[in-house]
């Protein structure tokens, strides 16, 4: 089949494995990753290939301000301590424990390219477990502690990546070298986001068509990438720093007939990229594959099995010891947290623990290696390896696992959703105070318009027409979205409420002509 007739063969089977992930309920990039290991063994497949630096910038930059654009600074603040951690620690750790395992099994592997392959395979994916969260209850903060660390985990494994594919290059590479252009990186690129995301809105609030806007904001996240990367920043955190920057603003400066659309095209585009990058990723293993003689081929997928394991043990032992730590020190009266569900349970921990699968960002990783990199066949075939078998183990008994357990809460996004349609509502309401109008008769005057409209042209609409109640309608939803800012910024409600009520208010604005 030519070029063409593979991308919709691929993109028709995808949507496939997604209506059927969806129906048994299981995360879609598990299929996703099945599919992807099937296209290595499927005659006459094709072998496309991708410029390695730029795998990065087209993968990871979109996916990531798309998860970054939701996330709540609020929660985020509040678990900054089981998130930095995880961000931290799990990532140190679990890159040390791969590379070491890796080194043990290739003892000709270099260090450098075993600590490139650990910060790989570090980052569990944010798209596999919010798949199974969105499923199922789960308690709020530990979901908001998962999303947390999903956003920031890919910078800290990232900036050890560099570290580690710079020190191939260089054959050697001190730390006095190191720290201060890590730091330097590190406070450029939160500098860079912010300021990013304060001028790029200036600009892209000039542009009110829809089509055009998406573009320009997809145009703007590659741009801001590339910028951050040429000039030695990390391209992750500065897209993270610019995403939650600009998610702060947009729904003012946004409106609801530009922001519908636009959040359509992205979830579209993120499911897009993680279907390319799953086949592309499958269309790299064949090679691989045919280049082994079988003694090699079990020597690799031993190898694989071992970093696999790794992989989860190394998050186990952390969130065990983690959460044991962390209950000593309250017991002794040394730390005295806020909210005692703070410390997880150990039914909590453990589901943190086996929310570890990983995805999209192993896999660019993995792609975005140089050619001549030392061991890059090895390390790419353990990335593809390591994504497909937490996936299928981890993600098809996750959901399982969690309403096994049946851990509850008291739903505090719906909690602050009555709060803030209370108060949305309440503020509504005295914008249209001072009309004379009374509700039966707005509606009478609206059907009657609409009457009116389908007896002198039938085949017309009403779309772009403007209704009596229109004025009124959109007076009484601008003072709402503005309770409802007022309500994010002091932090009444958080980003999970504030973004389902602006839902409910942009189908209402857009129901309005005019």
């Amino acid at each position: 089949m030519s070029t063409f007739e593979w991308i919709i063969a691929l993109l028709l089977g995808a949507v496939g494995l997604s209506a059927l992930a969806r129906r048994i309920k299981v995360p879609y990039p598990t299929f996703l990753a099945i599919g992807g290991a099937l296209i290595a063994f499927v005659p006459s497949s094709p072998s496309w290939t991708l410029e390695p630096d730029l795998a990065l910038a087209l993968f990871v930059a979109p996916v990531l301000l798309d998860a970054a654009f939701d996330t709540s600074l609020r929660d985020l603040r509040n678990n900054w301590v089981p998130v930095s951690t995880l961000v931290v620690a799990a990532v140190g750790l679990t890159t040390a424990g791969v590379a070491f395992v890796a080194h043990r099994l290739m003892p000709d592997m270099p260090w450098a390219a075993a600590v490139a392959l650990g910060a790989i395979v570090a980052p569990p994916d944010a798209a596999a477990a919010v798949a199974i969260l969105s499923q199922v209850k789960l308690p709020y903060r530990m979901v908001k502690v998962l999303e947390g660390e999903s956003l920031l985990n890919d910078a800290s494994a990232l900036l050890i990546y560099r570290i580690a594919v710079g020190a191939v290059a260089t054959e050697h590479l001190a730390w006095s070298q190191v720290a201060p252009t890590m730091a330097l990186a590190l406070v450029g690129s939160v500098i860079a986001g912010l300021a990013a995301g304060r001028i790029i809105p200036l600009f892209m609030e000039r542009v009110t068509e829809a089509p055009s806007a998406i573009i320009v904001q997809f145009a703007t996240t590659f741009m801001i990438w590339i910028a951050a990367e040429h000039l030695g920043l990390s391209g992750i955190l500065t897209i993270v720093v610019y995403a939650i920057t600009l998610a702060r603003t947009a729904g003012e400066r946004m409106p609801a007939r530009l922001r519908v659309p636009s959040y359509a095209v992205w979830e579209t585009t993120v499911f897009v990229l993680n279907v390319l990058a799953f086949m592309l990723i499958g269309m790299q293993m064949r090679p691989i594959w045919t280049r082994l003689d079988a003694d090699v081929r079990w020597e690799y997928c031993v190898a694989a099995a071992w970093i696999l394991l790794t992989v989860v043990l190394v998050r186990l032992f952390w969130v065990t010891f983690y959460r044991t730590t962390l209950r000593v020190l309250v017991a002794h009266g040394i730390y005295h947290p806020k909210d005692p569900k703070q410390v997880a349970s150990a039914k909590g921990g453990l589901i943190i623990s086996w929310c570890g699968m990983r995805g999209l960002v192993t896999l660019a990783t993995a792609f975005a290696l140089p050619e001549n990199f030392p061991y890059r066949d090895f390390i790419v075939f353990i990335a593809f390896a390591v994504v497909l078998g937490s996936l299928v183990i981890q993600g098809l008994t996750l959901r399982p696992l969690i309403l096994a357990f049946d851990l509850k809460d008291d739903d505090p996004v719906g909690i602050e959703v009555a709060r803030g349609r209370a108060v949305a509502y309440r503020a509504a309401l005295d914008a249209i105070e001072s009309d004379p109008s009374e509700e039966a008769e707005i509606l009478r005057l609206e059907y009657r318009a609409i009457l009116m409209q389908t007896e002198t042209d039938p085949n017309g609409g009403i779309a772009n027409r403007e209704l009596p109640a229109d004025p009124l309608r959109r007076r009484a939803i601008e003072a709402a979205r503005k309770s409802i800012f007022d309500l994010r910024a002091t932090e009444v409600i958080g980003d999970d409420a504030f973004h389902r009520l602006e839902e409910e208010l942009d189908r209402a604005e857009l129901s309005a002509g005019g």
